[in-house]
C-alpha cells in the first residue's frame, strides 16, 4: 500500500524565501504543499481551521516582524512537526537545549533540505519531537517567544556606502528608508540615492526593528520620518515623509495591517 504524501505548509515573511522552498520541495514525490502565508496572522488562521488538511509538518522562519515563529507555534491548537527555518546560526534553537529540533539555515540548499526530509522519512507515521511532547509546551514557547521579543542587541548607528574606491558612511537617523531596484539596495537621505552593499532582507534583521519598518518586498522604512499616512479611494495605503520633498512611498497591500499596527493608525 503507497503511504500519503505528507502535508507541508511554509511561514516566512520574505516571498523570495517561500518560492525559493517551493521550487525545492516540489521535487519531493513524497510531499505536497498545502499552502504557505508571509503573514503570520493568516498561516495560524489557516493551521487552527478544522475545516482544512491537517498539515504534517510546518516549515517556519524564526524572525518575523507581527509574530515570530515562537508566538506561532504557542497559539496552535495541533503542534505539527516543526522544521525551522532562520538566516540565525542556531542562536534561538540552543535555548532548548534538545537535538531533536531540525532547521534549515537560510539561504536553503538542496542538500539541506534533502537531509531534513530525509528525517522526516524515518519517522512515519510522524512522531512528535520530546521538546513537542512536553506538558508545559505552551508556556515554554511563550517564554521563548517573549525572550526573542526582549533580545537586547546592539544595532548600528551607521552604515556604509561605496561608489568606486571611495566608502562614505551614513548615520542611520537621517536615511529615511532603504529602497531595492534593479537588483540594487539604495540607502535614501535626503531625497539623495547612496548605494549599500545589503539585501532589504538582511537590513530587516540588522536594523533596530523598533525604528525600521518592512512596508513593501522593496521597502525599508525608517518610521521616525513618517509624517502622515494616507488611504486612496481603492484602498491603497501610501506613507508621506518629512524629507524636502515630501516623498510619498506605497504599503504592500499584505503588509497593510502590519503597517497600521506597527504605527497605530
Amino acid at each position: 500500500m503507497e503511504t500519503a504524501a505528507l502535508q507541508a505548509y511554509l511561514v516566512d515573511d520574505e516571498p523570495l524565501a517561500i518560492e525559493r522552498l517551493s521550487r525545492l520541495l516540489t521535487k519531493c514525490e513524497k510531499l505536497q504543499i498545502a499552502g504557505s502565508a508571509t503573514d503570520p496572522a493568516k498561516a495560524l488562521e489557516f493551521l487552527n481551521d478544522d475545516s482544512t488538511p491537517a498539515v504534517d509538518v510546518l516549515f517556519l522562519d524564526i524572525q518575523m516582524p507581527g509574530m515570530n515563529g515562537f508566538e506561532l507555534l504557542s497559539r496552535l491548537a495541533v503542534q505539527p512537526f516543526v522544521i525551522f527555518t532562520t538566516a540565525y546560526d542556531q542562536y534561538a534553537l540552543r535555548a532548548f537545549e534538545v537535538n531533536s529540533i531540525d532547521y534549515l539555515l537560510k539561504p536553503i540548499e538542496p542538500e539541506q533540505l534533502e537531509r531534513a526530509l530525509a528525517k522526516l522519512g524515518r519517522v512515519r507515521p510522524i512522531d512528535k519531537p520530546g521538546w513537542q511532547q512536553h506538558p508545559d509546551l505552551e508556556a515554554m514557547l511563550k517564554e521563548m517567544a517573549q525572550s526573542l521579543l526582549g533580545r537586547h542587541t546592539a544595532y548600528p548607528r551607521r552604515i556604509a556606502s561605496r561608489v568606486g574606491e571611495r566608502i562614505s558612511f551614513l548615520e542611520l537617523e537621517a536615511v529615511t528608508h532603504f529602497a531595492a531596484r534593479d537588483k540594487l539596495t539604495y540607502a535614501v537621505v535626503d531625497g539623495r540615492e547612496h548605494c549599500v552593499d545589503q539585501a532589504i532582507a538582511d537590513l530587516e534583521r540588522r536594523l533596530d526593528p523598533a525604528k525600521f519598518v518592512r512596508i513593501h518586498r522593496a521597502i525599508l522604512l525608517n518610521i521616525d520620518w513618517v509624517q502622515e499616512a494616507n488611504v486612496s479611494s481603492d484602498g491603497k495605503v501610501f506613507v508621506a515623509l518629512k524629507d524636502a520633498r515630501r516623498s510619498k512611498l506605497p504599503v504592500a497591500r499584505d503588509r497593510v495591517r502590519f503597517v497600521k499596527e506597527r504605527m497605530e493608525f
